[in-house]
């Protein structure tokens, strides 16, 4: 007979956070600020995307962001330029963010006034598919240069996904990259996913994804 116990770790982990990730949906809505979980790969363009967001919607509403990064504050240099109040969050090695660490961002940015927070997540497609942030809407940025294979290497990130931003569709001429595969392998895994190409270098489709999340807004406010 054995003489030692088995714990699920990992389950116990999921469960206690996904508790927790409840909790601060409500305690944003109470407080009517709409926190946006946007995911990529390193180097997607998730930063420059950020920056276009703020400006296609900072005349309407009050934008807050942070900034997760394993050890860099390089991306908050540069979103506070815009105007925009920003934090940096160090993660001290993690490759994701959890709720409690999205509280405790959220707490030392300050979210009165600020109707829109957009969390820019550690750049990884694993670990931050896996832990709910507590965000009212999840987003994902998949890149031209990346290939059009990821929704088949990482299913799970598009399944948790809201929105799929494919970016820098500038280039698509010089990759081999099928937009249309890319599109139905994701439908395929995620049928409700949103699907909107852009260029955040050029500003391409920038006005849609905009649209998109004054839209998510309203019928959030209105829930």
């Amino acid at each position: 007979m054995d003489t030692y116990k088995i714990i699920e770790i990992k389950q116990s982990v999921f469960e206690d956070n996904n508790k927790d990730a409840d909790l601060l949906r409500e305690e944003l809505k109470k407080g009517k600020t709409f926190l946006l979980n946007l995911m990529s790969s390193p180097g997607s363009g998730k930063t420059t995307t950020v920056l276009r967001t703020i400006e296609a919607l900072k005349e309407e509403m009050g934008i807050g962001v942070l900034e997760a990064d394993i050890d860099s504050d390089v991306d908050a240099r540069t979103v506070a330029q815009t105007g925009a109040k920003v934090i940096q969050l160090h993660t001290g090695g993690m490759c994701h963010l959890d709720a409690d660490m999205t509280r405790q961002g959220l707490l030392g940015l300050g979210t009165e006034g600020i109707d829109f927070v957009i969390l820019e997540n550690v750049g990884n497609l694993v670990c931050p598919a896996e832990f709910d942030t507590g965000a009212s809407k999840n987003a994902m940025i998949l890149s031209v240069p990346e290939g059009d294979d990821k929704p088949l290497k990482y299913p799970l990130m598009f399944s948790i996904v809201d929105v799929l931003l494919i970016n820098k569709i500038d280039v698509i001429d010089y990759f081999d990259f099928d937009l249309e595969a890319v599109k139905e392998r994701a439908k395929k895994i995620n049928p409700n996913i949103k699907i909107i190409p852009i260029s955040a270098r050029t500003g391409e489709g920038i006005d849609e994804w905009a649209n998109w999340i004054r839209t998510e807004i309203k019928k959030w406010k209105q829930e």
